[in-house]
Formats: C-alpha cells, structure tokens, sequence
C-alpha cells in the first residue's frame, strides 16, 4: 500500500483528501492549515469567505485570543495605579 507523508504526517494515498470536497490530494495540489489538508480551489474559497485564514476555516483570530489574555492584566494594572 502506498503512502504520502505531508507535514508530519502519514497517510494511506487513498485516504490524502481535502477536508472540505473530499477530493483526493497529491503533494502538488495541497494546502495544510492547522493540521488539516485543503484542495487549492477549497482553501482559497474558505480565506476568500472571511478575509483571513482563521474565521474563514472554522477557527477564532489570534487577534481575539490576544486581546482575552491581555485583558485581565490591563484591568490589573489599572486598578493598582
């Protein structure tokens, strides 16, 4: 059985397909995000949706997460001066 290995990870050639069409991939029509495989077509149409490769596939914008962390600190430092 053959089999295709894509950033770390291995996989049977039959089972290597885009998590969205379920398209079978080969190593020249590919795109990884967050340890999932997109055809080329899905990918760009899933960043297009959205404008950035978080919101677009399903996920929340660092830019969120970094403004939850800092938030408790901000309140934290306002409230000492």
């Amino acid at each position: 059985m053959e089999k295709i290995t894509a950033d770390k990870y291995i996989f049977h050639k039959s089972c290597f397909c885009c998590k969205q069409c379920k398209k079978k991939l080969s190593m020249q029509n590919y795109t990884p995000l967050h340890g999932e495989f997109y055809c080329i077509f899905h990918y760009q149409q899933l960043f297009r949706r959205k404008g950035n490769y978080d919101e677009g596939f399903g996920h929340t914008q660092h830019k969120n997460r970094w403004l939850l962390r800092n938030t408790p600190d901000m309140e934290y430092s306002e409230s000492e001066a």
